[in-house]
């Protein structure tokens, strides 16, 4: 069967939603999970360390499969368990099946996000014009999906069971559709082994971008609904999180004209000083019209760095764009490591309102190491 590439295109970009969408589900009932559980912020922060350690894990496993297979296998394999995963989280009765389930979808998860990075970059080749800030954008788009869907269901009191039920049923069926049309004969020939010795600046310095952004992204991703809901005071938690993405969606649209326009250095600094002056105003305004605009500086800040940095890490001359991602990832994940446990006992200690501060130290960093990556880029590119 003969596909166009307007055909990929679609159905890969149906992915990134499905996994946005998949993600929210999860993310958005953190609250939820808290309340059933019992736990105080420290006991939250340790329980989610389940998520980047199980991340760090399935990094050489990425690795291996997108360098072995067609990125559209491990890519449609992982996220069919990803959606049993987030069903066994639903149905968990105990600590225990909660942190397999927990650490299952996280696993998954970083199989199905380096296969899905590895395919869209594949793409992008067949285009003359940018696309992949257009894919992280419906990723995006997926978890505004997901989080309105929580929020309905939170109002009419519908069980966190049958929530993740119904999402990974949708889910496992659109995947095993979709597979058919995804880009096929992928896999690079060449680049595929870890070079050992001294590290290469171009991925360091690419790594260490998505390690500020994951810190400052995912920890948002797992405590807004927090900071709304124990700070503001806010009965229906997932305003912050929910105009967080939608921010961050309308960023990623708008990032490939962004980066056209004004170059990817310039990009990199605005998005630091919207993280930064974001979170800012949220915590010096602990209020909810002020932590929805703070809530949204970030989305937009954040919005460009992973797309940004992963179209970058796919131009490495040493690897092939497979491996330069999962290299890449596995700075991603560090800061996934880091940041919503950091969190977690910073609140413990200090209160959360000023725990947010982090997430902020973290998006003013993207800016010297921006400067620092392009600089080095202009020599090597003589």
């Amino acid at each position: 069967m003969q596909v166009s590439k307007g055909t990929h295109r679609i159905f890969l970009s149906l992915f990134f939603l499905i996994s946005g969408f998949s993600f929210a589900t999860w993310a958005s009932r953190i609250p939820t999970i808290k309340s059933i559980y019992h736990f105080n912020d420290a006991q939250l922060g340790t329980l989610l360390l389940a998520m980047p350690i199980s991340s760090v894990l399935g990094l050489p496993f990425s690795g291996w499969l997108v360098s072995k297979f067609e990125s559209r296998i491990p890519l449609s394999m992982a996220l069919i368990i990803n959606s049993l995963s987030l069903i066994l989280v639903g149905f968990s009765s105990s600590l225990f099946s909660l942190i397999i389930g927990i650490s299952v979808f996280a696993f998954s998860l970083r199989i199905f996000n380096i296969s899905v990075n590895t395919q869209s970059i594949t793409l992008q080749k067949l285009f003359e014009n940018k696309i992949i800030g257009s894919f992280h954008g419906l990723w995006s788009t997926g978890g505004i999906l997901g989080i309105s869907v929580t929020t309905f269901f939170i109002q009419h009191n519908l069980s966190i069971e049958t929530h993740f039920l119904w999402v990974g049923a949708l889910n496992i069926l659109l995947t095993s559709v979709s597979f058919f049309f995804l880009l096929k004969n992928d896999r690079s020939e060449k680049g595929n082994k870890i070079i050992f010795g001294k590290p290469d600046p171009y991925i360091t310095f690419l790594g260490l971008l998505v390690l500020f952004g994951a810190i400052c992204e995912g920890g948002m991703f797992d405590w807004s609904g927090i900071y709304f809901h124990d700070v503001l005071k806010t009965r229906v938690f997932t305003y912050g999180y929910l105009i967080f993405m939608t921010c961050m969606a309308s960023g990623r649209f708008f990032s490939d004209y962004l980066t056209v326009k004004i170059g990817l250095p310039k990009t990199y600094i605005l998005g630091s000083a919207l993280v930064f002056i974001g979170i800012a105003i949220s915590v010096i305004f602990p209020f909810f019209w002020p932590a929805m605009i703070g809530f949204s500086m970030v989305g937009l800040g954040t919005s460009s760095v992973y797309p940004m940095t992963f179209s970058l890490a796919g131009q490495s001359k040493k690897y092939s764009p497979g491996l330069a991602i999962s290299i890449v990832s596995t700075y991603s994940t560090l800061g996934m490591l880091l940041g919503p446990p950091l969190i977690g006992y910073l609140s413990h200690a200090f209160t959360l309102r000023w725990a947010f501060i982090t997430f902020g130290l973290a998006g003013f960093l993207l800016n010297p190491l921006s400067r620092n990556f392009f600089n080095y880029k202009r020599k090597l590119d003589g």
